[in-house]
C-alpha cells in the first residue's frame, strides 16, 4: 500500500508537462487549505448572526456589498498586473515585473486614497437607513459602520495585489494559505466576543474587515522579503509609463469589472430593497452553501488562467485545448454535484442553521442551476482572459450588466428572491453559450473581427 501511495504520489507531482505539474501541485495544496476553511466559514454564520442577529447580520452584507465595489474600480490594473506579469515571466523578463509591481502598488494607493477621501466627504448628505431601507426600529445610525467598513475596504484595495501577484507567478495556493490563516484569526476573535462580549454591529465589522486585512499585509511585507523579493516593489522602479500598458491590457478588464459587480454584487441591495435586510441573510445562508462548489471549482481552475498565458505566449495550443476538454468534464462532474447537494439541502440547513433561518425549496433550485451556469462560463472567461481574448467579454458584460437590473427588480416583485438569482443565470447562459463558440473559434484559429480581440 505504502509503495502504491508512493507511486501515485511520483506521478501526481513529476510527470506530465511542468506547468500542468505546477498546476496539479497548486490545486492540490489548495484544496487541502480550502477544506480546512469550510468548517470555519460555516461555523462562523450561525456564530456572528447569534452574536448580533439575522437583520444586522444583514446590514452587514449590504454594507459590505456596497464598500466591496472599491475593488472593482482599479480600472483594470489589477488583471492587467496578472496577465503583464505573467507574461513577462514566460519571457524571463524580471526587470519589467519589478515595474509593473512598483506602478501598481502606487496607482492602488493613489486611487485607494481618493476614493475614501470622496466618499468620506458624500457619505455625510447620505440616509444609509432609508438606502438600506431599514425598519423603525432600527434607531442608531448606519454611518459609523459603512466608514468603518470603507476604510478596511480601501487598504486592503492596495494590501491584496499580493495575491495577484502569486496568482501571476503560479502560486496560488499560498493566496489561498493567507486566507485560511485570516479565517483562523477571525474565527478566533468572534469566539473570545461571544464568550466575553455584547453584541455591537460596529466591533463585529472591526472584526470581519479588519482581521483578513492585517493578515494579509503582514503575510505581504513577509513574502516580500522572501520568495518574491526579487519583485518587491521599490518607489526607485515605479514607472507610470507601465501604467500605460497595464491599463492599455486592462482597459476591457475594467469593463467586465464592472459588469461583474452589478450581476454578482447588486443582489443583497436588490433583495434589500425590495424584501428588507432579513431576506438578505436568506439569500446568503443559500448561496454560502451552494457557493461551495463554486469554491472548489475555483480552487482547480485558478491556476490555468496564468497556465493559459504562459502557454499561449509560447504558442502551446495543443496543451490549451487538452486542458479545456479537462475543464468541461470537470464542469459536468461539478454539475451531478449540484444536483446532489440541491436534494441533501434541507437537511443541510437545519444541521447547519438550525431554525434561525428558513431557506424555501424555489431557492434552493435557482442556486443550484445558477451554478451549473457560472462554473460552465467561468471555464471559457478564464481562457479568455488568460490569452487576453477579452473585447467580446467586455461587450457582452456591459450589455448584461444594463439588462439584469432591470430584470432582477421585474423578476424579483414577482417571484422574490429566486427571481433576482434567474436573472443572473438568465444572463450568465447566454455569455457561456457565446463564450465557448469563441475559444473554439481562437483555438481552431478561424477567429475573425470581434471573435479574435
Amino acid at each position: 500500500m505504502i509503495q502504491y501511495l508512493k507511486g501515485v504520489t511520483r506521478e501526481v507531482f513529476r510527470s506530465g508537462h511542468d506547468r500542468s505539474i505546477n498546476i496539479r501541485k497548486n490545486v492540490i495544496l489548495s484544496l487541502f487549505l480550502k477544506v480546512g476553511s469550510i468548517p470555519i466559514t460555516f461555523i462562523l454564520v450561525p456564530m456572528t448572526i447569534n452574536y448580533i442577529n439575522p437583520v444586522q447580520y444583514g446590514i452587514w452584507l449590504t454594507v459590505s456589498s456596497i464598500i466591496g465595489w472599491i475593488n472593482f474600480f482599479d480600472i483594470g490594473l489589477g488583471l492587467g498586473l496578472r496577465n503583464k506579469v505573467a507574461h513577462s515571466l514566460a519571457l524571463n523578463e524580471y526587470d519589467n515585473i519589478r515595474k509593473y509591481v512598483s506602478t501598481t502598488y502606487a496607482a492602488f494607493s493613489i486611487i485607494a486614497f481618493t476614493f475614501f477621501i470622496a466618499f468620506f466627504i458624500v457619505s455625510y448628505y447620505i440616509d444609509w437607513n432609508k438606502l438600506l431601507n431599514l425598519s423603525s426600529s432600527v434607531t442608531y445610525r448606519i454611518r459609523p459602520v459603512v466608514l468603518m467598513v470603507l476604510a478596511c475596504f480601501c487598504v486592503q484595495f492596495v494590501v491584496q495585489i499580493i495575491n495577484t501577484l502569486l496568482n501571476a507567478t503560479h502560486q496560488p495556493s499560498k493566496s489561498s494559505l493567507i486566507t485560511f490563516i485570516g479565517q483562523l484569526a477571525t474565527l478566533a476573535v468572534i469566539y473570545l466576543l461571544v464568550q466575553y462580549g455584547s453584541g455591537d454591529l460596529f466591533t463585529l465589522v472591526c472584526v470581519l474587515a479588519g482581521v483578513p486585512l492585517v493578515t494579509m499585509f503582514f503575510s505581504g511585507v513577509y513574502l516580500f522579503n522572501t520568495s518574491l523579493a526579487a519583485f518587491s516593489p521599490r518607489l526607485k522602479n515605479v514607472d507610470f509609463s507601465f501604467a500605460k500598458s497595464l491599463i492599455n491590457t486592462g482597459g476591457a478588464f475594467f469593463f467586465i469589472q464592472l459588469g461583474v459587480l452589478v450581476l454578482l454584487q447588486t443582489d443583497n441591495i436588490i433583495i434589500s430593497h425590495i424584501m428588507g435586510p432579513g431576506a438578505v441573510t436568506t439569500f446568503n445562508v443559500s448561496y454560502k452553501l451552494f457557493s461551495l462548489l463554486i469554491m472548489f471549482f475555483i480552487i482547480i481552475i485558478t491556476p490555468y488562467w496564468s497556465a493559459f498565458t504562459d502557454a499561449f505566449a509560447k504558442k502551446d495550443i495543443s496543451w490549451i485545448r487538452a486542458s479545456l476538454k479537462k475543464l468541461r468534464q470537470l464542469c459536468l462532474a461539478f454539475s451531478v454535484g449540484a444536483i446532489v447537494l440541491l436534494f441533501i439541502s434541507p437537511f443541510a440547513y437545519k444541521a447547519w442553521i438550525g431554525d434561525a433561518v428558513i431557506v424555501p425549496v424555489s431557492l434552493s433550485l435557482t442556486m443550484a442551476i445558477y451554478v451549473i451556469i457560472y462554473m460552465w462560463q467561468t471555464i471559457h472567461a478564464y481562457l479568455l482572459n488568460g490569452i487576453g481574448k477579452i473585447r467580446l467579454q467586455m461587450i457582452l458584460f456591459s450589455i448584461g450588466s444594463v439588462i439584469n437590473i432591470p430584470l432582477a427588480f421585474l423578476l424579483g416583485k414577482k417571484f422574490g428572491i429566486p427571481g433576482i438569482i434567474s436573472a443572473n443565470t438568465a444572463v450568465f447562459i447566454c455569455m457561456g453559450i457565446i463564450f465557448s463558440i469563441q475559444c473554439e473559434k481562437i483555438l481552431n484559429q478561424t477567429a475573425k473581427g470581434v471573435w479574435d480581440k
